[in-house]
């Protein structure tokens, strides 16, 4: 029912206009892309690049056959004006991820991921305003009420490989995993030195 729920939510966005889908390389992307495609309508799967994507999140977005776009500044061009961005200055999302470019949106959202998610996003369509331009896009959410099982289950109902950050040393997927930046302030410290191990030359 959530599947065929999506799938119209995704065909009434496309009716009159062919929407953007708001595609970031996660598990949660891979499921709004696969669903637009079930959907029949005519999109655009945009993936704005951040410029500090972990490794091989760029060789799974060109796999799943989506449009690269880049920011007008990459991630040190930034810090060049505002210096680091820290859990309570996250200016390195507006500046590299929230911007808009089709007036019409739709996004791999889900409740379940956060307190703050559930209490800010309550229906499935609104208008969302990007602070940092003040220019406002019909968004769409349509699997806005689904679980990590939910997804999980799609994934591999439709034989779905995700993004290599959500698999361990032993190619066993990990769907509680969280696709982001590298040393993104949310993580927590052992998590950033953790991943600046990883990816040293970043």
């Amino acid at each position: 029912r959530k599947v065929e729920r999506a799938v119209k939510l995704i065909q009434q966005a496309g009716h009159d206009a062919i929407p953007e889908v708001a595609y970031s390389g996660g598990k949660d992307s891979d499921v709004i892309l696969e669903l637009a495609r079930m959907s029949g309508i005519e999109f655009r799967a945009l993936y704005r690049n951040t410029t500090i994507d972990p490794p091989g999140t760029i060789k799974h977005v060109k796999e799943r056959g989506v449009e690269i776009v880049r920011p007008k500044k990459s991630f040190l061009e930034v810090l060049e004006n505002k210096g680091i961005p820290s859990r309570y200055m996250r200016f390195c999302c507006s500046e590299l991820k929230e911007y808009k470019i089709m007036p019409r949106v739709i996004m791999g959202i889900r409740r379940e991921e956060s307190p703050k998610r559930a209490e800010n996003y309550s229906e499935p369509t609104e208008c969302r305003l990007y602070k940092h331009s003040g220019e406002c896009v019909d968004a769409i959410y349509p699997i806005l009420d689904w679980t990590l099982k939910d997804v999980t289950e799609f994934l591999e109902n439709r034989n779905l490989r995700c993004g290599p950050v959500y698999y361990d040393e032993h190619g066993v997927f990990h769907p509680e995993r969280r696709l982001g930046c590298i040393c993104c302030p949310l993580g927590s410290r052992k998590h950033r030195i953790d991943e600046f191990k990883r990816c040293p030359n970043l």
